[in-house]
């Protein structure tokens, strides 16, 4: 199930729990300067190591995933976050079935 962009001012849900299953990673806001993704990873998905063009932070809402950065892993649970600057390789990997909200500073 997908997901639209948020409109000004919008509340919106974001599906946790066994309804976690059904949706897929979106954006959930996406302007000139910023772009908001609700990432959904499942157990033992893995993103390859990758660069953001902006700066980033990446939180836990669900779950538990191992986050790659500088050589180190370290396991974010639900209510961690993570900030990294821009251009930092970094991988992620699902854990258990998981929600992330990454936010991006787009470059200008």
């Amino acid at each position: 199930m997908a997901m639209r962009h948020a409109k000004v001012g919008e509340v919106i849900q974001l599906p946790l729990g066994a309804a976690l299953g059904n949706f897929k990673t979106t954006a959930l806001v996406k302007t000139e300067e910023l772009e908001l993704i609700r990432l959904v990873l499942p157990a033992g998905k893995e993103i390859p190591s990758h660069k953001a063009p902006g700066k980033i932070t990446v939180q836990c809402l669900k779950g538990r995933v191992d986050f790659t950065f500088a050589g180190k892993t370290q396991e974010l649970i639900p209510g961690q976050l993570l900030y990294l600057a821009a251009n930092e390789s970094h991988a992620v990997k699902g854990i258990e079935n998981s929600s992330l909200l990454v936010t991006l500073l787009l470059p200008k």
